[in-house]
């Protein structure tokens, strides 16, 4: 039994589903950006600039160049985001959790293949997952972002976000295996997920929001690879990527310790 391709074959519905969604929002804000271009650059920026600074921090929209295309994509970026790293969270919490929820668990540990193994063999099939949902966002969002950014080189930008969007996925990925491996409810581990990472999307936007808490920055993964950054200014920062692989690394290994000691209801 090859658990990495069963896990892939009861997966792939799913992961086209998302990847469909993720197309089809990208192409609509895009198209939204061209039905709004009979409104001068300048003019579409100083409306924005006029919006009270909670409503443009939550949307973004005070940080970018809303003239051009990779602009406005930027601006939107927050809620390609937010639907990666919800994918990431629920393929995370779902991948071993399913096996108790199905009843299957017993039919898995009957098998000459160790805990490790199995593990493993889901793991990777999660990170399959993820990159091809950041894979599949990535060509869309050049595809789309391209057309309307009138000859202007955006594939450097938007690859530069995607890697970004990948070490976010991988990250909550690694969060959710660690909940399910730990918790002795499997169906608690989704909600955990996703409730820590509304969390600290929330408390990114507080950080944009009041200045005095920058401090904080370091406690939510939404701010390791701020779109801005990426785009206009520092780009990628050795300590987010240091954190963030560290971060990974104790969720994974944090995962296969629980999984070896854990109980499984059968």
């Amino acid at each position: 039994m090859n658990i990495y391709l069963r896990e892939m074959k009861s997966s792939r519905k799913s992961l086209f589903i998302w990847c469909i969604a993720m197309i089809v929002f990208i192409a609509a804000a895009m198209g939204k950006y061209a039905a709004s271009s009979y409104v001068s650059g300048q003019s579409l920026n100083d409306i924005i600039s006029k919006m009270p600074e909670a409503v443009k921090s939550m949307f973004g929209a005070d940080r970018f160049d809303l003239s051009k295309a990779i602009g406005f994509y930027g601006a939107m970026f927050i809620y390609v985001v937010l639907m990666a790293a919800i994918h990431a969270s629920l393929i995370g919490s779902n991948i071993i959790s399913k096996e108790e929820d199905d009843k299957t668990a017993e039919f898995l540990m009957s098998k000459p293949v160790s805990r490790a193994k199995v593990i493993t063999s889901k793991l990777l099939a999660a990170i399959t997952n993820i990159a091809v949902f950041n894979i599949i966002t990535m060509l869309s969002s050049i595809y789309f972002v391209g057309y309307y950014s009138k000859g202007e080189n955006v594939t450097d930008d938007v690859i530069r976000l995607m890697i970004g969007v990948l070490f976010l996925q991988l990250i909550f990925m690694s969060l959710g295996l660690c909940f399910s491996a730990f918790l002795k409810n499997p169906k608690l581990a989704s909600p955990c997920t996703v409730g820590i990472m509304l969390a600290t999307y929330i408390l990114s936007l507080a950080i944009d929001i009041n200045s005095h808490l920058s401090g904080l920055k370091y406690l939510t993964p939404f701010k390791y690879f701020d779109a801005k950054n990426l785009i206009y200014e520092k780009g990628f920062e050795i300590i987010y990527i240091v954190l963030s692989v560290l971060i990974i690394s104790v969720f994974i290994f944090a995962a296969y310790v629980f999984y070896q000691k854990r109980d499984l209801k059968i």
